[in-house]
């Protein structure tokens, strides 16, 4: 028989096993990425099985940069709409990946111009083979919100093969850019991406009183028209009682319209549903 651990010694055990319960925003995954980088995301197994489980690559918008703790949790966007709905996705049956910003873009600006690039479509196609690996070889779906939505764009427009993911979403997506600003970015929106390119299946949801002048909804069905999409929808949500007199930068923010504030069970389940085969 062996011998019964002294008292200090199970006690340690049960403050390490209870540390390890309490890490509530996922275990904290590193991919390498361009140029000697790395990436990390939060990783999240779902909360309810799925006959035919999915995993949702989730990048949120502003600079990117979630700055993730050793918990997976963010310590800044932490209003963005995806970091919000990160648990719905979970307990609707999806493995979710909370993608943070590449190691040489930190701060606000992060991922800046870097969306439309080349380097950053493989970034992410390298997180897609790792997420897919990581979920028992779940289909994986990318998730963009406003900034973000360029990047789901852009990898969706341009990955092929094993890294290419088998659907893209985007929510709130930017479609009017502000050209001579201090910051040339700033001008970027998903229809400098070669939309004809995409074919995998695409959602794209706007909220009708989103007050951001970067994406309005009424812009939105040009992105389902110019994709090579054979399935794809566009959505407007309508109502919720949140945030509905946001003007300024503080319409273009998560806890508004333009984040679908008190309406993110809403459109997880429509997301849902449009993932698995059906209509938003």
């Amino acid at each position: 028989m062996r011998p019964l651990l002294p008292l200090a010694a199970l006690l340690c055990l049960v403050f390490a096993y209870g540390a390890r319960a309490e890490l509530p925003c996922g275990e904290v995954v590193t991919v390498a990425t361009h140029a000697g980088t790395t990436t990390r995301y939060a990783y999240n197994p779902p909360k309810a099985a799925q006959a035919s489980p999915v995993a949702l690559v989730l990048l949120p918008g502003g600079g990117g940069h979630l700055d993730l703790d050793a918990a997976g949790c963010p310590r800044a966007l932490k209003g963005n709409s995806l970091v919000r709905s990160a648990p719905l996705f979970q307990a609707l049956g999806f493995h979710t990946a909370l993608v943070d910003a590449p190691s040489d873009m930190p701060g606000e600006d992060g991922l800046a111009g870097f969306r439309l690039s080349a380097e950053h479509a493989d970034d992410l196609g390298r997180i897609v083979a790792d997420v897919r690996a990581r979920s028992g070889g779940a289909a994986v779906w990318l998730v963009g919100t406003s900034r973000g939505s360029i990047s789901a764009a852009n990898a969706a427009a341009r990955l092929a093969g094993p890294a290419a993911p088998e659907g893209v979403v985007l929510t709130s997506a930017l479609m009017f850019g502000q050209s001579g600003g201090r910051k040339a970015y700033v001008s970027q929106t998903v229809f400098d991406v070669p939309l004809e390119s995409i074919r995998i299946p695409l959602l794209v949801v706007g909220h009708a009183e989103d007050g951001c002048v970067r994406s309005p909804a009424k812009l939105m069905g040009g992105i389902a028209e110019r994709a090579g999409s054979a399935r794809k929808q566009a959505v407007t949500v309508t109502g919720g009682p949140g945030g509905a007199g946001s003007t300024g930068l503080a319409a273009c923010e998560g806890k508004a319209p333009h984040g679908f504030i008190d309406q993110e069970e809403e459109v997880a389940a429509g997301i849902a549903r449009f993932i698995r085969g059906g209509r938003y």
